[in-house]
């Protein structure tokens, strides 16, 4: 099935690299005008002109999802510059400091609470107005394999993860007969710079022990995989799907 979002707008946060990156160019790839946010300028400005140089339409923005305001403002720089929002993949997100939940610390709770939930409520509010504007839009939010399960010392992670799954729901509902869809999707153990950083920082040894003992599949996901996934959710293709979690993991849940 070829997926086209010719005269299609698409809003891609964290966009700089990773999953958001490969959904960027997935969406530009498939014909839309693609806006690429991210709070590092520079590196989504590179992104974005690379994605330019090769004929696609773009946009850069720097964007930290904590901030309403900038994220009010990206919305507007998007419609401001293509007419409209189409297709939303609020993707920014971070890790937390690996503590038990006892010794968890208040400041790294309200730093990731504050991009992986605030930003999503905050990206989805602004978007959402300007495509209850329109009567129509499909937005894809960003949970994870941590949004449907527990974890040792990344409680914090977690929790916001589970709690974007609570925003897709109400806000697919909320939505549901005005020609807009939410959905969002559950990552697994994804190949990207997150988990590269991960590994760095020593967790190698604990996710090559997930992998064997959880992934039927026994790989890692590539971001174009999830890439897929969002684009699919966005399109006419899912006209009738709305509400969902959508666990690309490699078989991880189905245990």
């Amino acid at each position: 099935m070829k997926i086209s979002f010719e005269n299609k707008v698409a809003l891609v946060t964290g966009a700089a690299s990773g999953l958001g990156l490969a959904t960027a160019k997935a969406f530009a790839d498939a014909g839309a005008s693609v806006v690429l946010a991210d709070w590092s300028e520079k590196e989504v400005r590179a992104a974005a002109k690379d994605l330019a140089g090769k004929g696609h339409k773009t946009l850069a923005v720097r964007c930290d999802v904590s901030d309403d305001a900038q994220v009010e403002a990206m919305v507007k720089q998007t419609v401001a510059s293509f007419g409209r929002l189409d297709a939303a993949y609020n993707n920014a997100g971070i890790q937390n400091v690996l503590a038990e939940t006892a010794d968890s610390p208040r400041d790294d709770y309200d730093r990731v609470m504050s991009i992986n939930l605030r930003g999503v409520w905050s990206c989805m509010k602004f978007e959402l107005q300007q495509m209850r504007e329109q009567g129509s839009g499909a937005i894809v939010n960003c949970s994870s394999l941590g949004g449907l399960i527990g974890g040792n010392k990344r409680g914090t992670y977690h929790a916001a993860k589970h709690g974007v799954i609570g925003f897709t729901k109400s806000a697919a509902l909320e939505y549901a007969t005005r020609g807009i869809r939410v959905n969002d999707v559950c990552p697994g153990m994804i190949q990207t710079p997150m988990s590269d950083k991960m590994i760095a920082e020593g967790q190698g040894e604990e996710l090559n022990a997930m992998l064997k003992a959880f992934v039927p599949m026994a790989r890692m996901g590539r971001p174009e995989e999830i890439a897929d996934a969002v684009l699919w959710l966005c399109s006419d293709a899912a006209s009738y799907i709305t509400g969902q979690s959508i666990s690309v993991d490699g078989g991880y849940v189905m245990r």
